[in-house]
Order: structure tokens, then sequence, then C-alpha cells
């Protein structure tokens, strides 16, 4: 599996904006190749709407095929390990797409946000204590703030390999999402 794929193409862009495939897409990088029927069951869809969403997401790269296996029991697996995009496009089709994906993922980080605030008392104290939000508002240029992101990137590139290979994981490790917004904003104006 690669590491990550890079979506400029509107169409993908559109395609991969909707929460039953981003779940599937997520579900095959956590978890490895699955069937539809199996898809189905771990992520609540019918197995008709998983193999719709399936072939759709093959289309565009994002998943493909495991060889050698075909008709009904065939699996399906990610292509990449991560999936980027970038809204720096002129285009406006492109603009619009990029702009409906990030509204799908930004709604997304909100519910598990949440959920997590619903259950978080029945976590133990420690992993109360070490979870939480943080802000910081920041004069940056362009350039800066993306340094910033990659810095970022480079801070968990050390986790990543325990996503695909559960022997690395230490003993009492849990997933854990780690969300990073950067953006501009109006507050304290521009320099």
């Amino acid at each position: 599996m690669a590491t990550r794929t890079e979506l400029t193409d509107p169409r993908a862009l559109r395609a991969y904006a909707h929460p039953t495939r981003l779940a599937l897409v997520g579900l095959l990088r956590r978890e490895g190749p699955k069937t539809a029927t199996q898809a189905a069951e771990a992520i609540g869809e019918s197995v008709a709407s998983c193999s719709f969403h399936l072939r759709q997401l093959a289309k565009y790269g994002l998943i493909e095929e495991v060889e050698g296996q075909h008709g009904r029991s065939k699996p399906w697996r990610a292509t990449a390990m991560f999936t980027t995009w970038y809204g720096d496009s002129d285009d406006p089709e492109t603009q619009a797409a990029t702009t409906a994906l990030d509204r799908v993922i930004l709604d997304q980080y909100r519910q598990a946000a949440l959920a997590w605030l619903d259950r978080r008392e029945a976590d133990p104290p420690a992993w109360r204590r070490a979870s939480g939000f943080s802000d910081y508002l920041l004069h940056l240029t362009a350039p800066e703030l993306r340094r910033l992101s990659d810095q970022l990137d480079e801070l968990v590139a050390d986790y990543l390999p325990r996503l695909s290979d559960p022997a690395t994981r230490p003993k009492g490790s849990r997933p854990v999402k780690v969300i990073a917004l950067a953006f501009p904003t109006d507050d304290g104006g521009e320099s």
C-alpha cells in the first residue's frame, strides 16, 4: 500500500466527499481487505450500498480489488494509507469540490469529538488528563503556516507504523485521533 494519494480531480474529490465512502476507506486502512459483506457489517450499511460505494471508490483509485479473487467474495483494499487534497486551485469546480469534501471531513471531526465527550467520563483518569483541546492564535506568513503544518506531520510520523503493524503498538495503547486545523482568521487583525 502506498503511503499517500493526492486528489486533484473534482470528480474524485466529490466522490470521496461521502460519509459512507470515507467510512469504507477508513475501515480498509485500519483493518485491511474486506468484502462488501464484511464492510457492510462493520460500518452498519447494507451490502448493496457498500458494493456501490466500493466500486465508486475504485473508479477513482482510492481502493482496489485484491488480486486473484473475484465474484461475491472479492475483497477490496485501500491503495494508500492517507489521502491529501489542497484548496489552492484556481478552477471553480475544483474549489467547490474541495470545499464540499472539507465540510464533510470537518463535520466528521466534530461528531467524533462530541462522541468522545459523551463517553469521556467512562475513561480512566489518565486518559482523561492526556486528552484535551488546545488552540493558539499566531501571526504567520503563508510559508510559515506551511512549515508549521509540515512540522506537525513530522511529530506524528514516528507513530504511523503502528497503524498497519499491531506488533509495534505498546501495551496499553489505543487509537487516538489527532486533529490539526490551521486556517487564517479575522481574530486579532492583520499585519
